[in-house]
């Protein structure tokens, strides 16, 4: 980000602070969906719990903006805190397969207590990358059937019939194979 979009940026934060709403909505706009896309979904695992909580960080941040502080690493580093906050809250509420836990997420808010990341790239490559070590770590520990399940249907996001006919079982018999994978994959992941 260069000198003069930081500015732009610092501008809109000191508006936001007043309680200029579009100024806020600018902000949201920006980082909204890289937020969206590299924080909270591979943390909470679903689309749906995703958009809820980038929905409450809104919220939250709507309700806070006044108390936050410039720093010259610019407003996505504070948007993010606000967002692994709201993270943690959400899988504190449930017990589902996910691939962070809460221990996770509370290191890595003591982490960026101590260290800010300099750039939304950096932080969104870090996030993403940390996200599949984890995964393909557990995937590699599950019987070989198992992994493929996973692989091909929620991270490739193949048809439940697709994946069925590359394993060489029934629709039904995949349903099977799929519920197990994924308890496997859980009590892995929880491991």
């Amino acid at each position: 980000m260069d000198g003069g979009d930081r500015d732009e940026e610092r501008d809109l934060v000191a508006r936001a602070a007043k309680g200029d709403r579009e100024a806020l909505g600018q902000l949201l706009h920006r980082f909204g969906p890289i937020l969206y896309r590299s924080v909270l979904l591979p943390r909470l695992g679903s689309e749906a719990a995703a958009r809820d909580a980038l929905s409450e960080t809104y919220a939250r941040v709507v309700e806070k903006i006044a108390l936050f502080v410039w720093r010259d690493v610019g407003f996505y580093p504070w948007l993010r805190t606000v967002a692994l906050h709201v993270a943690i809250d959400q899988l504190r509420a449930r017990k589902r397969l996910v691939p962070w836990s809460e221990d996770d997420l509370a290191r890595e808010l003591d982490e960026a207590s101590r260290v800010t990341p300099l750039d939304v790239r950096v932080a969104s490559a870090r996030d993403g990358a940390a996200v599949n070590v984890k995964i393909e770590a557990a995937l590699g520990r599950l019987n070989p059937r198992y992994a493929t399940a996973i692989r091909l249907r929620i991270l490739e996001e193949k048809t439940r019939l697709e994946v069925a006919e590359t394993l060489a079982v029934s629709a039904a018999t995949f349903d099977v194979v799929l519920h197990r994978a994924l308890a496997a994959l859980k009590k892995e992941l929880a491991g």
